[in-house]
């Protein structure tokens, strides 16, 4: 960790992205083109994300399994949208030990070809439906312009893919996992999302509909954050995943899939940064709290130490670290732990000894709005109180950024000024040459038709044509 300073979130927010996950030791860039190393600090955030999100999927009935790395290239040939969706990201295997394959490999870029193999093998009756599983793992996708977290080849996540008797059950789930996604994006996250359909032509290639939580980074740019798809039964026929249904009828099954990757590394860093550096949501934080000791001789050390080691047993519950080097001063260890984003500092010097207190910083509120002192004896409810209190802060705040940049525009005219500072939220009528003639002239995408919305009729913002749902445009990750 160095003392240099980041650049200004507001004058370059790429650069100081760029800058702090490198300076917070969340990840370096690779020896291979568009690839990352995730560094310990950043894959602990990464396992305390998969840890909520885990909790949630077998909450609600999925188990987890693994799938090969390696898929043959005839594979994504049996369906026709998904291998022309997929097919300029691949990364083809050719020669193993030496010789040249018999049938090039395909380098996983998501499973839904595997997976259906599989199933097509395992299910059988509808007394095998449904199947709930979910994989861990990573994916490669031959991106040509990455970004640390946000895209690079290879990247880290999770791939829900289950199968259901009926599409009632199919949009069912669906709609379910949109939810897990939504629910942990805000409980643990902090950061609030909108829930919505995807356009057709912004779709998962192979699926019937496609769903997002679409999140508003720092910059106002969008993010999507999570997806989940309804496959109906594209894959089904494609790969004869078939069950024989309780009138001894055979059927074709439906399926879905979804996922959350480490991209949402990137989304927390985005939504909650400021220039000192990282903030991160006490709920996600792989140290919630740091604790300093300050001392300037070994008199004061004597009497500082022991009460550090009481404070580490008395919160033994929570993700503590501290802070013991010698070779820095407490200025230093006060910058770096602000850089790294932890929700709460505690102080103690000879002075809170001596006082029986303990000096609380906020790292939500910089400066003294987040500073105060708290009797030893009340420590615990203290740094529960204050872990509570900053995780809602931070969603709060978030969600008033939210608002503060979301428009809706009188028409075309001022939806073309107001995705520079934002997103716009309008009528449109489902062409797609409207959504192209937005995404030419304005670099802005359909985010999402967000499925909570007031129902009615209007005017496309762009033709003018009679429209019954509004829809977010917006530039985006």
């Amino acid at each position: 960790m160095t003392e240099d300073k980041l650049p200004s979130r507001t004058d370059n927010f790429a650069d100081w992205y760029n800058q702090l996950v490198l300076k917070a030791e969340l990840a370096d860039y690779a020896p291979v083109r568009g690839c990352m190393v995730v560094r310990p600090y950043g894959w602990a955030l990464w396992e305390n994300m998969t840890a909520a999100l885990d909790r949630r999927f077998k909450a609600t009935g999925h188990v987890n399994a693994a799938f090969p790395l390696l898929i043959p290239m005839s594979f994504f040939e049996k369906e026709k949208a998904h291998v022309e969706g997929f097919s300029p990201e691949l990364a083809v295997v050719t020669i193993g030990g030496g010789e040249k394959l018999e049938e090039p490999l395909v380098v996983r870029p998501t499973s839904e070809t595997i997976v259906g193999t599989m199933y097509s093998k395992w299910i059988k009756s509808y007394r095998d439906l449904p199947v709930l599983i979910n994989q861990w793992g990573s994916v490669v996708r031959w991106e040509m312009r990455t970004k640390l977290f946000l895209r690079t080849l290879e990247f880290y996540w999770q791939e829900g893919h289950t199968a259901h008797a009926t599409p009632e059950e199919c949009q069912e789930e669906t709609l379910r996992m949109l939810d897990v996604y939504a629910d942990f994006a805000v409980e643990d996250g902090a950061i609030p999302v909108v829930k919505g359909r995807k356009s057709q032509s912004e779709k998962f290639a192979g699926a019937d509909n496609s769903y997002s939580i679409e999140a508003m980074m720092g910059d106002t740019k969008a993010l999507q954050a999570g997806t989940s798809h309804n496959l109906g039964q594209n894959f089904a026929k494609a790969f004869e995943i078939q069950y024989l249904d309780r009138n001894n009828l055979l059927q074709y099954v439906w399926t879905t899939s979804w996922g959350l990757s480490t991209r949402f590394v990137g989304a927390v860093i985005m939504t909650h940064g400021d220039d000192q550096g990282l903030v991160l949501p006490p709920k996600l934080a792989p140290h919630q709290i740091v604790l300093i000791p300050i001392y300037k001789n070994d008199e004061e050390k004597a009497k500082v130490m022991p009460v550090v080691a009481q404070v580490e047993r008395e919160l033994k519950g929570f993700r503590l670290k501290t802070d013991a080097r010698e070779e820095v001063t407490p200025g230093f260890k006060f910058n770096d732990w602000e850089m790294r984003g932890v929700p709460l500092r505690i102080e103690i010097g000879p002075k809170d000894v001596q006082k029986g207190t303990l000096a609380f910083a906020r790292r939500d509120m910089p400066g003294k709005a987040g500073k105060s002192f708290v009797e030893h004896s009340q420590l615990e409810a203290q740094v529960a109180e204050s872990l509570q209190s900053i995780q809602a802060s931070m969603f709060e705040k978030a969600l008033a950024f939210r608002k503060a940049h979301t428009f809706e525009p009188k028409d075309y005219e001022e939806l073309k000024s107001v995705v520079d500072k934002g997103w716009a939220f309008a009528w449109w009528c489902g062409d797609d040459d409207c959504e192209a003639k937005v995404k030419d002239e304005t670099k802005a995408t359909t985010r999402c038709i967000p499925l909570e919305q007031e129902r009615g009729k209007g005017t496309c913002i762009v033709c003018g044509k009679p429209a019954t749902e509004k829809v977010i445009f917006g530039r985006a990750y």
